[in-house]
């Protein structure tokens, strides 16, 4: 039972209050003697008593350390802040080569048959027999044969175009990525060779294998791709805000799960020009050092930018209030009173945010308890218009009402 006399009792005072004030506005209408004049200056306060401006606060200094009020003083420096994003390790792309044949033929044997293999430069990876390269050996061993025999003849013309005859058959083979070395030794053996090897192109891993013994190989078609380790990238994922704060040539901090307590030096190579439309991120790219092959493709990278742009007015994030349209913060006058002022905000760091518009060098301004001097602010703002309407109707001998000063109870 008296729980719900409770409940009663505060509905009837909610209903009272607001016939009280229902009925101190139509007072103050009724006594308006130009109510059509008057229109206009009921719109704006009713716009004040919306929130849509705030009057000046003022409090005693015990009030102020009562609900924690601090102050701080608006200051121009470089704004630095730390950026993070989540990437991955990723191959070096100009460091891919790809191995394949450009004649047909078939794989008699595999020096390098699995995925994973570490390779280096000029190392054999399989032999191929193709009948059409037995054929032009045979066609230079025969434009070799010709070549001495017009030499030993004397002839400039016929040894002339013995030499072009050659010459042609070799570029036949080199064509056919034949190394020069396995041309000499069909030259100086006189024989031709039945298969021919095909050799790595470069230093690196394989990381892709399509080669398999027996298998029929036609002009063009991937054998094996082989990746340099020993650089790699990191691509990782910015949000979208923090993209004109990526520079290329910045230095970044790279750590992965795999090495817990260690940190890697890492330069931005390229920021991406698309961003993600469901993730609202851009793509920047990192190049990292990998001599011990520690950093391995698909691993999972944390990205570390330390930031610094220009010298602007920065301020404590505690000391804006943001109304959900507007950015206020309360400024200590001369007077010591606070006045509400809007601002326009730039780019936040954690602690701190750079202010564009709306404050000067050197202001005071308030930094703790900003909810409760906004409210303080609106409820004035909405008690100024009846406080005018109340004196005007009021007899020349009746005291017009003040508003109470609530923040100092």
């Amino acid at each position: 039972m008296t729980s719900r006399n409770q409940i009663r009792l505060s509905v009837a005072l909610v209903a009272a209050a607001i016939l009280v004030v229902a009925a101190f506005t139509r007072f103050g209408r009724s006594s308006d003697p130009q109510g059509g004049a008057q229109a206009g200056h009921d719109h704006a306060a009713m716009s004040a008593a919306a929130g849509e401006t705030r009057a000046p606060v003022r409090l005693e200094p015990d009030a102020a350390r009562r609900i924690g009020v601090t102050y701080a003083t608006v200051t121009r420096k470089p704004f630095t802040r730390s950026i993070s994003a989540p990437g991955n390790v990723t191959f070096d792309e100009t460091r891919l080569v790809t191995v394949n044949p450009r004649i047909e033929g078939w794989i008699e044997k595999l020096y390098v048959d699995f995925t994973g293999a570490p390779v280096r430069r000029g190392q054999p990876l399989l032999e191929v027999y193709s009948p059409m390269l037995v054929s032009a050996q045979e066609e230079l061993l025969l434009a070799r044969r010709l070549a001495n025999d017009a030499a030993s003849a004397g002839g400039d013309r016929a040894t002339a175009n013995a030499r072009d005859l050659l010459e042609a058959a070799r570029h036949r083979l080199r064509a056919w990525q034949i190394p020069e070395a396995t041309i000499r030794r069909i030259e100086e053996s006189g024989t031709a060779q039945r298969t021919v090897v095909l050799v790595a192109p470069a230093n690196g891993i394989v990381v892709e294998k399509m080669a398999i013994e027996g298998t029929r190989v036609m002009p063009g078609m991937d054998l094996f791709r082989i990746a340099d380790l020993s650089r790699v990238w990191i691509e990782g994922d910015v949000f979208e805000k923090d993209l004109a704060l990526v520079r290329v040539g910045q230095v970044a901090r790279v750590s992965f799960e795999a090495y817990p307590g260690e940190t890697f030096a890492g330069t931005v190579t390229y920021v991406y020009p698309t961003v993600s439309v469901e993730a609202r991120t851009g793509r920047i790219r990192i190049e990292l050092a990998n001599p011990d092959l520690r950093f391995k493709p698909g691993m999972y990278a944390k990205v570390t930018l330390a930031v610094q742009g220009r010298e602007s007015l920065m301020i404590p994030r505690s000391a804006v209030h943001f109304t959900g349209e507007r950015a206020l913060v309360f400024v200590r006058g001369l007077d010591g009173a606070l006045e509400p002022r809007e601002i326009t905000t730039g780019h936040a760091s954690d602690d701190e945010i750079e202010v564009l518009n709306g404050l000067a060098e050197n202001d005071v301004i308030v930094t703790s308890a900003n909810f409760l001097i906004d409210a303080e602010a609106n409820m004035r703002s909405a008690m100024q218009p009846m406080t005018r309407g109340d004196s005007a109707g009021a007899q020349p001998h009746a005291p017009a009402a003040t508003p109470a000063g609530h923040m100092g109870h």
